[in-house]
């Protein structure tokens, strides 16, 4: 039964921004009946045709997602029906058609299947940048040419991506399943590793002209607010979260009126999001109190600390300090040494650390950051031509443009302070 309520002003936008935000649920739910994603996709799309039609006349029905899910798998029915192969998916048929017997649209109600949804794209079979580009189509809706954008890679090379994705769970015949007790922390943490890969593809662009894809970050956070709700009792997807969130209250102040890149100790405070900081940072304290230590955990908190001091100079960097040291002895991994060695010279000293410093360039020969922090070290030490040396390294690293403005301009203010 559809309401005669009028349908809204902006009604086509109204209806791609439901149909959008529930995108991941239909695909999921309908996965599991159907078990085959272009066969999901094209049956959910020749429903949202036909949504978009009849709502528009007679208005939105009781239940959206539920009117979508019985017209998609009817579709499903019809597709399979006018298939060349049609004897060879007769069961697929029979068992959609016994299905489709019971449904009915205000009445059709189902446990959320996204959790298997992501499981499912980032299983470890499969490659991260596949992961990525199955995650924002399969649960974020994106377009192929949408993640292509975002991603700065031809539309091709994006749908290629997809479709081996597809072809790779279908082949290794990949289970649509949440994970046993015993591999659940391993795979989860694949799903949060691709997460987090999303949101810092749009926080910090790894090429093309845009440092940030403001995009990319809002569907990250999207998604893990998806994940945080159907895995309440998780810190870690908590504390991505968290960090997600503390990391984006600074948006506002990361550039100039020219678009030119603003490091964190120079930012006006006052630009940053407190209503994000306050989530953030409640977020944390909660994933922390559970006391299963993980690195997202300690990453957020170091964020946090970042977060809620009144300036760069009265940041607590004694605290930081030990949640590095506790971050490195959990990973070891270099980039967090890096990190580590910089916040400890806000305590110690420049001289007291280039040596820790210098120890990483072999493991970090090829990460653009630790040039970038070198050479800072080496301004402070006034070793100028040394520093000249390591921005330019940092600069030939980069892939984005704002990046590379940003130090250019800093070896333009070590040249102007020579000439003086």
């Amino acid at each position: 039964m559809v309401s005669s309520s009028p349908p809204p002003i902006n009604f086509e936008t109204g209806i791609h921004a439901l149909i959008r935000e529930e995108w991941g649920y239909l695909v999921s739910t309908l996965y599991k009946s159907i078990g085959d994603f272009d066969l999901v996709e094209d049956s959910l799309q020749d429903a949202v045709e036909v949504a978009l039609g009849k709502w528009k006349q007679a208005g939105l029905p009781k239940s959206p997602k539920a009117w979508l899910l019985t017209t998609a798998k009817r579709k499903a029915i019809d597709r399979i029906r006018r298939d060349n192969n049609f004897r060879t998916k007769q069961s697929e048929f029979a068992l959609l058609q016994d299905q489709d017997d019971d449904l009915k649209e205000e009445e059709f109600d189902v446990p959320d299947e996204r959790l298997r949804l992501m499981f499912t794209c980032c299983h470890p079979a499969l490659d991260d940048r596949i992961s990525v580009a199955l995650t924002l189509r399969l649960l974020g809706g994106l377009s192929t040419k949408e993640i292509a954008r975002a991603f700065l890679v031809s539309v091709d090379t994006m749908a290629q991506r997809v479709v081996r994705g597809k072809r790779k769970i279908k082949q290794a015949a990949i289970p649509y399943i949440i994970p046993e007790k015993s591999t659940f922390p391993e795979r989860l943490s694949a799903v949060l590793s691709v997460l987090y890969l999303i949101f810092n593809e749009g926080y910090s662009a790894s090429s093309g002209e845009k440092h940030v894809r403001g995009e990319l970050c809002n569907e990250a956070i999207r998604l893990t607010r998806i994940l945080e709700h159907l895995c309440p009792q998780e810190p870690e997807v908590s504390a991505l979260l968290a960090l997600m969130l503390l990391h984006d209250s600074r948006k506002a102040a990361r550039f100039n009126n020219g678009g030119g890149f603003v490091p964190m100790e120079e930012q006006d405070r006052k630009l940053w999001d407190r209503k994000l900081i306050d989530e953030g940072s409640k977020l944390i304290e909660t994933s922390l109190a559970q006391r299963k230590l993980g690195p997202y955990q300690l990453q957020a908190a170091i964020s946090a600390v970042h977060a809620n001091a009144r300036s760069y100079e009265g940041t607590d960097w004694q605290e930081i300090v030990l949640l590095y040291d506790e971050l490195y002895n959990l990973t070891k991994n270099p980039v967090v040494d890096l990190n580590r060695i910089v916040a400890r010279s806000n305590i110690s000293s420049v001289e007291e650390e280039i040596d820790a410093l210098n120890a990483l360039e072999e493991q970090l020969k090829d990460y653009q950051p630790f040039y970038a922090a070198k050479a800072d070290f080496l301004v402070k030490l006034s070793k100028i031509i040394e520093a000249k040396e390591c921005f330019q390294k940092a600069i030939d690293l980069s892939g984005n443009d704002n990046e590379r403005d940003f130090l250019a301009e800093k070896v333009a203010g070590i040249n102007s302070l020579q000439n003086d």
